[in-house]
């Protein structure tokens, strides 16, 4: 009998078949609630976006940096300021990433009346890390007062992609404005996850509407903003 101990496993490797674009851009303010505006726009310039669910747009975020800040509240009409230092971000398969750079690379966007430039992007792979956050996850009937039923059902639906769920909170919900009105949206971070459970998520994301930000997920720290949906990282 011969038997060898692999004393050197071989570390895993991230795949590269999806990955986040990090576009500069230049745009002083936008709606808090600007998920539908962006992906209109990104649509007239990028059509595939509307074809292939596994193409994501992230949100733009700002960070809070003083004690007190609060996001700004969209029904009063106030809107986020951005640094020079925001970007956008598109999640994005392999095969299209020359033409989703072409077609955006230089770009002006109206944001609802808001201008949005875009410049030069730079390739991120995505994260091995074991903590997920999903900022908004599409609720299905029930669930915004069912927080109980909403989490059986993602455990259920990873479960079914071989994504084993141990640790899992959800947030408040959030209501996101689509083409057909407000839809209705929960914080959702996943815990506990392997290397590569951490990345098959990530590529996949959950639900519907993934080129308005839902469904997305991206690297978290910790377990405590989770139930502050509405804040910036």
């Amino acid at each position: 009998m011969f038997w060898q101990e692999d004393d050197n496993p071989k570390a895993f490797e991230v795949p590269d078949d999806i990955v986040d674009l990090s576009f500069d851009i230049q745009c002083r303010e936008l709606p808090v609630d600007h998920a539908h505006a962006l992906s209109t726009a990104l649509k007239a310039c990028l059509p595939l976006l509307a074809d292939d669910e596994r193409l994501g747009v992230h949100t733009v975020h700002v960070a809070g940096s003083q004690n007190g800040w609060e996001r700004p509240d969209p029904v009063l009409g106030q809107r986020l300021i951005l640094s020079r230092r925001t970007k956008l971000l598109l999640r994005v398969p392999k095969e299209h990433l020359d033409q989703v750079q072409d077609a955006l690379d230089g770009a002006e966007l109206d944001i609802a009346g808001c201008s949005l430039k875009i410049g030069k992007s730079k390739q991120k792979v995505l994260s091995t890390q074991g903590t997920l956050f999903a900022r908004y996850v599409i609720l299905e009937s029930g669930e915004d007062a069912d927080e109980t039923a909403f989490l059986q059902r993602i455990v259920s639906m990873l479960g079914a992609r071989d994504i084993r769920v141990t640790k899992a909170l959800c947030g408040k919900t959030a209501a996101v404005g689509g083409p057909d009105g407000p839809v209705q949206t929960r914080s959702l971070m996943i815990a506990g996850l392997s290397r590569e459970e951490s990345v098959r998520l990530q590529q996949e994301g959950v639900g519907p509407l993934r080129h308005m930000g839902c469904g997305i997920f991206i690297p978290h720290k910790g377990i405590d903003p989770v139930n502050k949906a509405h804040d910036d990282d």
